[in-house]
């Protein structure tokens, strides 16, 4: 990559973990901190640290974060713990700045779903440039070398415990709804990183993949290819289609295909594309 690509690359990056920091914190300080929802991770540690002792919350999402970036120095890699580093330090001034400002809605619910939305958004933008906010991330990435465990996993338990010791602090109620928050955030977070638009690989075997291969290029517009394919139980060859589409297109696909077969076989996954061989065509 030319210098000059470099240097824009990393001046976008730096710009977008600034803006999915400040909407992060948004997102905690108007919408869920005033009415005592949190999230999971460290930062949901460092709101029940803040409100029990009084002390600013950007000073525990610092602080906390320190020893798990000091971990992921020597096991995840230079580059994400910076990253990492630096979106911390803005979401601790971010926070810091934003204290005064009243909230938006005492409604929970209300404040809950879009502040959700929000710190999902905030979140998603920051991953998506190569950095976290969360140093729990961290060791569940260094467990899962050692354990069964997926990374899901882990970060879903240590999320639960932390998410349930807010119904000790703040009312079982409101672990109620920092679940729900948390949830919200959680969903925004994988469109914010996929995008809208993320691509699916869809494999379908029917004896109709002749009349659905047509339908498919003339009523998607997408281009596909047939593979060779022999079922192992009665030896009898057929062709398999390999088709990609956005996750938007996968209703109509399904429409298409069980418009011929009802019983054809499909499976379906989520993939990152690179090259224009599945660029979507106009449609007929």
């Amino acid at each position: 990559m030319p210098k000059k690509h470099k240097i824009v690359s990393f001046i976008s990056r730096v710009i977008f973990m600034m803006v999915g920091a400040t909407l992060a914190s948004i997102a905690l300080q108007v919408f869920l901190i005033p009415n005592n929802v949190i999230d999971g991770g460290v930062v949901g540690i460092s709101i029940i640290a803040s409100h029990l002792t009084k002390l600013p919350l950007g000073l525990f999402t610092f602080v906390l974060n320190i020893p798990f970036l000091v971990i992921g120095y020597n096991h995840i890699g230079k580059t994400f713990t910076l990253s990492t580093l630096f979106s911390v330090a803005c979401l601790s001034v971010g926070v810091s700045i934003m204290q005064p400002i009243p909230e938006i809605t005492n409604d929970v619910l209300l404040a809950s779903v879009f502040g959700g939305i929000i710190l999902g958004a905030g979140v998603g933008l920051i991953i998506r440039n190569g950095g976290s906010l969360d140093g729990t991330e961290i060791v569940a990435i260094i467990l899962d070398k050692r354990h069964s465990f997926s990374i899901g996993e882990i970060v879903m338990f240590f999320n639960l415990f932390i998410l349930s010791s807010a119904g000790f602090v703040f009312g079982w109620d409101r672990a109620m709804y920092s679940l729900l928050a948390y949830f919200i955030a959680f969903k925004v977070i994988d469109i914010t990183i996929e995008g809208i638009d993320e691509s699916k690989a869809v494999i379908i075997i029917s004896e109709k993949h002749q009349d659905i291969s047509e339908a498919i290029m003339d009523r998607l517009g997408r281009g596909l290819t047939l593979l060779d394919g022999r079922g192992a139980y009665k030896g009898v060859g057929t062709d398999v289609i390999y088709v990609v589409v956005s996750r938007l297109e996968i209703a109509k696909l399904k429409s298409i295909v069980h418009g011929f077969d009802e019983n054809a076989l499909m499976t379906i996954g989520s993939v990152e594309v690179s090259g224009t061989k599945y660029k979507k065509k106009a449609i007929h």
